[in-house]
């Protein structure tokens, strides 16, 4: 059965920054977008997510499953999500992650062996610490993600806060910015960071509203105090807030670096109006 060139629908979306255009039949819904998206463009379904311009985010399973394609033809459509093999690299870049790591201590041991081994300490470092690290792998550059989360970890302040209150948080991720932005007539909200469950998931915002680069790392630890702050206390009261600015000086104090650092020698970006740490 053949199809006239009319009656068909041109859609067009962008992922990983390069347009992608499709034809449909005029009674194709957002479900046959889908499908064409996992066989085109080896993007799961489980994966896809579709920032639609009026409509906001989209993901399967839609609510909406019979949305006309029609209906959305002439609008801005962003995917995000990372195909199998993107999803699979991360593994690899946490492995790599630990490696390096690893290599970067093996001075220091040279240093330290004449003199006294901490062995508590190191034992309590490994226990109040973040388990595991996740950036989101359907973003761009999850890798830069990664490493930003591990300097997190890594940092000479958290450490000492961390082991100072006995937190152990089974994981440090990233949140989506387009996920956590409100804007109305009074203007626009971000969210921060988020506490789920007394401690069980920290999720901080490390990206730019554009994608572009990265957040100021000071400005994200402070939030990463805050958050921290919840697994102790969820109300910000005022037992909260004594915490959260405890944790604070704990971990300005216990940091040997000044001024900013650039991440695998890519800028930070700042100047984002900041109005909610989230809980």
């Amino acid at each position: 059965m053949s199809t006239d060139s009319q009656d068909l629908v041109p859609i067009t979306l962008t992922h990983h920054g390069k347009p992608h255009t499709f034809s449909f039949p005029s009674d194709a819904t957002i479900s046959d977008l889908s499908d064409e998206i996992a066989d085109s463009l080896s993007v799961p379904p489980p994966n896809q997510k579709l920032m639609i311009s009026k409509l906001g985010l989209l993901k399967p399973p839609f609510k909406d499953p019979g949305l006309s394609i029609s209906s959305i033809s002439d609008m801005k459509i962003t995917l995000m999500g990372s195909t199998a093999a993107e999803a699979s690299s991360i593994s690899e870049a946490s492995d790599h992650a630990s490696r390096r790591v690893t290599r970067q201590s093996r001075p220091m041991q040279k240093v330290s062996a004449y003199k006294t081994h901490d062995w508590k300490k190191e034992q309590e470092e490994a226990q109040y610490t973040f388990t595991t690290l996740r950036p989101l792998p359907y973003l761009p550059n999850p890798s830069k993600s990664l490493q930003f989360l591990q300097r997190l970890k890594d940092d000479a302040g958290i450490k000492a806060s961390m082991r100072k209150h006995k937190f152990t948080v089974p994981l440090l991720t990233e949140m989506n910015p387009i996920e956590h932005t409100q804007s109305n007539h009074e203007g626009t909200s971000r969210t921060l960071g988020l506490n789920r469950n007394a401690g069980e998931v920290i999720e901080l915002r490390l990206r730019t509203d554009a994608y572009d680069g990265y957040r100021d790392y000071k400005t994200i630890r402070n939030t990463l105090c805050h958050e921290l702050a919840h697994n102790v206390h969820g109300p910000h009261d005022r037992n909260f807030w004594d915490l959260c600015k405890q944790i604070e000086k704990e971990v300005e104090g216990a940091d040997w670096r000044s001024g900013g650092h650039a991440l695998a020698d890519q800028e930070y970006y700042g100047g984002e109006d900041v109005d909610d740490h989230g809980g």
